[in-house]
């Protein structure tokens, strides 16, 4: 059994060397059992980035040298193909024949095992928000045939504001299973404490796996202490066959009942009696705050999993994968309208466009409402799709008639989102005037009817 794992930063040493490749090496982030991390600068992009070097092989053929070769390969078959705003992105792999070394994402921050002491729990919100996006990585990775096999804190990095985790990427795959694969792999690899039954037994796996590790970094981070702990391999390996989780209700006063039992199934021994998909598993962990089980934070009053579930819910966003609707959560701005309010008034140049989450839009021209727009649709689409100027120019005023929450963009906004999101948007502009055109037939076949 092989145990990996991916260390906090620690203070760069004088003998760091001064470039990997073409990577120019600005101090040293950490160091494992068959690995080093430094923080370097790709001067060719402009960026910074983690180069990961693996260590010299020692002579013949040891069980070491065996399992080396293997992580560097596995992660290296990764490069340029995992993109998810919570998953490291691996950017090139370069064989070198002495020390071969991986360049990937910089994520300034901590790991979660920051978190893990029962002097420096977070707050039960910010590990439901971890929760969910971790789930949502996961599921992203289970969809392009691999499981990770080594989900734990030190593997799944937290970006830092203040006190508050705001966003954690999940990082090291060099022990992932490609189930669509011909190349040898290797079994039985992973960090005991959160490692599945299934994987401690060798039995075929599938992303449960991960699942049950996962909810073991998420009982970590509630309790203070992993779900199964001992200070043999072999008692601990007992536990995980045959023992029970102590309750989270015994071990923080402030866990809801329904944390506890998402939690206990997701650690099931039978895979079978685990949540079916990482859909199921994220939807459940999420309502925790949503269902107001789990106070909501100071941090911010709307968490990112709520914004992306109700964007998911969406019909205007209905062909947007996850990784693409990551990218709207995160980039278009947010913002309340009180009834009444307008978005916009007749005679005005628009500058932004907004797809409307909740409440109700009215549109007005020469005083007669002559639209009425609901959750799921786009208004100002205009600013954005007209060829010149002058179609920019608002007909009518767009007046607020239920409190609503919309999601504005402007066209310098769309310009930085993916080539593949604007595309999506485009597809989804193409439907909402599709829709338009039909109304406005049947409003002319029936004058009365509102659009």
């Amino acid at each position: 059994m092989t145990l990996s794992s991916t260390p906090e930063a620690t203070s760069p040493p004088a003998d760091h060397p001064a470039w990997i490749g073409r990577y120019r090496v600005q101090s040293r982030l950490g160091e494992g059992a068959t690995s080093e991390v430094f923080l370097a600068r790709d001067d060719f992009r402009d960026r910074l980035v983690a180069v990961k070097r693996v260590r010299a092989a020692t002579g013949g053929e040891s069980a070491d040298n065996h399992y080396r070769a293997h992580f560097f390969d596995a992660e290296a078959a990764l490069a340029g193909k995992l993109k998810h705003p919570n998953v490291v992105e691996i950017f090139d792999a370069v064989p070198d024949p002495v020390m071969p070394y991986l360049v990937m994402e910089y994520v300034g921050g901590v790991t979660l095992r920051r978190f893990c002491r029962s002097n420096a729990l977070l707050s039960l919100d910010q590990i439901v928000e971890i929760g969910f996006k971790c789930a949502m990585a996961l599921g992203y990775v289970a969809r392009q045939g691999l499981i990770h096999r080594d989900v734990k804190p030190a593997n799944i990095l937290a970006v830092m504001q203040g006190e508050h985790v705001i966003d954690v990427k999940i990082s090291d795959f060099g022990s992932v299973l490609d189930t669509m694969s011909e190349r040898t792999q290797v079994f039985r690899v992973g960090s005991l404490a959160y490692m599945s039954p299934e994987q401690l037994d060798g039995s075929a796996l599938d992303s449960r796996a991960d699942q049950y590790s996962l909810a073991g970094v998420l009982y970590h981070l509630v309790a203070g202490r992993p779900p199964f702990d001992a200070v043999t391999q072999p008692a601990l390996m007992h536990q995980i066959y045959n023992g029970e989780a102590p309750p989270l209700t015994l071990l923080r006063e402030d866990v809801p009942p329904r944390m506890q039992a998402i939690l206990e199934r997701a650690l099931s021994k039978s895979r079978e009696d685990r949540y079916a998909d990482w859909d199921e598993f994220a939807r459940d962990w999420s309502s925790l705050v949503a269902n107001a089980e789990v106070p909501r934070g100071q941090l911010q009053d709307v968490l990112h999993s709520e914004r992306f579930n109700l964007l998911r819910s969406l019909e205007f966003f209905a062909d947007f994968g996850d990784v693409e609707i990551w990218e709207v959560v995160h980039r278009g701005r947010w913002q309340r309208h009180a009834f009444g309010a307008a978005l916009y008034r007749k005679g005005e140049e628009g500058r932004t466009f907004h797809i409307i989450t909740q409440g109700r839009i009215d549109v007005y021209r020469d005083g007669n409402r002559v639209a009425q727009l609901g959750a799921g649709t786009s208004v100002g689409e205009m600013a954005y799709l007209a060829p010149n100027p002058d179609l920019r120019t608002h007909a009518a005023d767009v007046i607020v008639s239920e409190q609503a929450t919309t999601l504005a963009f402007t066209p310098e906004t769309m310009q930085s989102l993916s080539q593949a999101t604007r595309h999506l948007f485009d597809g989804a502009f193409i439907r909402v005037l599709v829709r338009r055109l039909h109304a406005a037939h049947e409003s002319l076949a029936h004058p009365r009817r509102i659009l």
